[in-house]
């Protein structure tokens, strides 16, 4: 997630604001004589001051963000306390312009304050701030303290500790252990000057001038330079966002597998969009990695290809239709089935009632006929108004393309946004009621989220069922860096039940027919090793595909540093056992700075 825009540094400035007043208590200011900043940081996550007014406490400043609506600076004890568990740094929030620079020696008095960036009901941590403050310069040009190194020594393996169970799993009041986890480490160098030096890109840069680099380069390591994420135990503890103090417009525009030579250097900061940054005052020099787009193979006469693809939010008015089409026909080697993702209505984000979708689907088939791509024709259904969530107005839905000179549609009238589809029997074989169809739209599992598409296609004589889906986002789950450990994944309860129902629907055309072909394919926004997948795999009716690849070729995604799986293909026995099939995630967008998709697409061929 961004972090940097100007409207969500304002957000977060009334925030601290708020939280500065909701902490307030009068008592006695704190002298310097007795308080130094690593007093104030304490031993734990939560200031041992927080709510009380502290004066006249020295340091130099290393860092001043005089830029958007979160200005202040950060400043730092030249006379460290030795103790590795205490923080020699903090953030002072003035709002204003702050009148230092780097390298003033100055003291502070104002009210010790934990903000939670993006409010408590986030379950982020807090930063310890001094808010309120009254500044006094006393010298100019003195040395900043040396930087903290951060590096694959001095990062633990292990990530965090678990949770205080009687402080609802909370890590906040546990005594700091940076020699044993990666995020105490993290935490008891909060506000201070920090260093990297020659890491790695592991997320491209995005809009907002944030990239991601990783202090450890054999760390799950990703065939193409990135970090894998494999399991809910092993995370990439070398993960660490970099921001930058300077103008946006000098950031490094960066690729997965790039480096940032030299010397990056800066205060570490936390914000509500991925935890622990290094803001630079100082950027190493980009090194290119060479990245290139994938493109896969294309699929052999008697091979089936049946391709997924999240298109983001496309609606006519999108200047992205060429470069999709560009992707499918020269990247996807034109698929014979492509399951689209996200496709929104004829006008988009305006939410006037309207639902119909031809207009958008129309102008990606004709962009794809002039890359030199077939004709495809296609299927969907409309939702009903503003039901499926997605972007307020959308009405995205999932849309069949297929391409008519190899594969034909099976059309059974009926379906529509509320009628769910079965599944019946005839001479020994599977069919649906309706095609298209839905499964079960009525049910409160799909409430606010994407209805599965279920299609009957035929190739050379061969029946193939086709579910696409689009399950409930991961929003609202609690970060990686949360203080509570383990996070909250309030948002799988949904997918489970969504996972539950399609497995069930995928048994019920396997009953009518043993050897029948299915696959269910699409944006399952959760993981290959989830509880969500396992759902899906329920009673060994389908089996997701992408754990055919090799584990550090394992991603569709890449988000906050970690590389990992969102959109599946699975498939039913008959294909994966008794057929030779081929899988490949194709890396054309998550790795790359100018994507026009979020997600990269997946293909899987195989001969019915």
């Amino acid at each position: 997630m961004p972090s940097t825009s100007s409207a969500r540094l304002a957000a977060l400035t009334v925030a601290a604001v708020c939280s500065a007043a909701s902490t307030l208590v009068l008592t006695p200011a704190a002298h310097a004589d007795t308080v130094r900043i690593h007093d104030l940081q304490g031993t734990t996550r939560i200031s041992p001051y927080a709510g009380r007014t502290v004066a006249d406490v020295p340091g130099i400043v290393t860092g001043v963000r005089s830029r958007g609506s979160a200005k202040g600076f950060w400043y730092q004890d030249p006379v460290p306390d030795g103790n590795p568990a205490t923080s020699e740094g903090v953030f002072v929030f003035t709002g204003s312009v702050p009148q230092v620079a780097v390298g003033d020696s100055v003291t502070v008095s104002g009210t010790v304050s934990e903000y939670v960036p993006g409010g408590t009901s986030s379950g982020n941590q807090s930063l310890t701030e001094i808010t309120g403050p009254a500044v006094t310069t006393v010298s100019t040009g003195n040395e900043v303290p040396a930087p903290a190194v951060v590096d694959a020594r001095s990062v633990p393996s292990r990530y965090t500790p678990a949770g205080d169970s009687a402080a609802h799993g909370s890590i906040n009041g546990l005594t700091l252990r940076p020699s044993t986890y990666a995020l105490d480490r993290y935490e008891s160098l909060e506000g201070m000057n920090v260093q990297v030096r020659d890491v790695r890109v592991i997320t491209a840069s995005d809009p907002y001038a944030e990239l991601w680099v990783t202090v450890k380069p054999s760390e799950n390591r990703g065939a193409r330079g990135g970090s894998v994420y494999g399991s809910y135990t092993a995370q990439n503890t070398g993960r660490l966002q970099i921001q930058s103090l300077g103008a946006g417009a000098d950031f490094p525009v960066a690729d997965v597998g790039d480096t940032l030579k030299g010397a990056t250097t800066g205060p570490l900061d936390f914000n509500a969009y991925g935890g622990y940054t290094l803001v630079a005052n100082e950027l190493g020099t980009l090194g290119r990695g060479g990245l290139e787009r994938e493109t896969t193979k294309r699929q052999a006469p008697a091979e089936l290809a049946v391709a997924t693809y999240n298109v983001e939010n496309l609606d006519p008015g999108d200047t992205t239709f060429e470069a999709h089409a560009a992707a499918i026909v020269g990247n996807l080697r034109s698929p014979d089935v492509v399951s689209l993702e996200e496709i929104q209505d004829n006008d988009g984000p305006a939410d006037d009632g309207v639902v119909a979708a031809d207009v958008t689907v129309g102008r990606l088939v004709d962009a794809i006929v002039a890359a030199g791509g077939p004709r495809y024709d296609w299927r969907s259904i409309d939702p009903v108004d503003d039901q499926d969530g997605g972007e307020p107005g959308g009405n995205i839905r999932q849309v069949f393309l297929f391409d008519p000179r190899r594969v034909s549609f099976t059309d059974r009238a009926g379906g529509d946004a509320t009628t769910p589809v079965g599944v019946t029997a005839a001479r020994g074989k599977a069919r649906l009621t309706v095609s298209p169809g839905r499964i079960a739209p009525a049910d409160a599992a799909w409430t606010n989220s994407r209805k599965p598409l279920v299609g009957e296609f035929v190739f050379r004589g061969r029946t193939v069922f086709v579910i696409a889906n689009h399950l409930n986002s991961k929003g609202g789950d609690q970060g990686l860096t949360s203080q509570y450990q383990p996070p909250t994944r309030g948002s799988e309860v949904q997918r489970h039940a969504q996972a539950t129902l399609v497995n069930s629907f995928a048994r019920s055309v396997l009953a009518a027919q043993k050897d029948a072909d299915v696959i269910a394919l699409g944006d399952l926004n959760d993981f290959e090793f989830s509880r969500t997948t396992t759902a899906f795999e329920g009673g060994g009716a389908l089996w997701s595909a992408i754990k055919s690849l090799p584990r550090n070729e394992r991603y569709t995604y890449d988000y906050q540093g970690n590389q990992q799986v969102l959109d599946q293909i699975l498939i039913s026995p008959s294909i994966r056992r008794d057929r030779a099939f081929a899988y490949d995630s194709v890396h054309i967008n998550a790795e790359f700075h100018d994507q026009i998709s979020d997600h990269d697409p997946q293909v899987l061929r195989f001969c019915p």
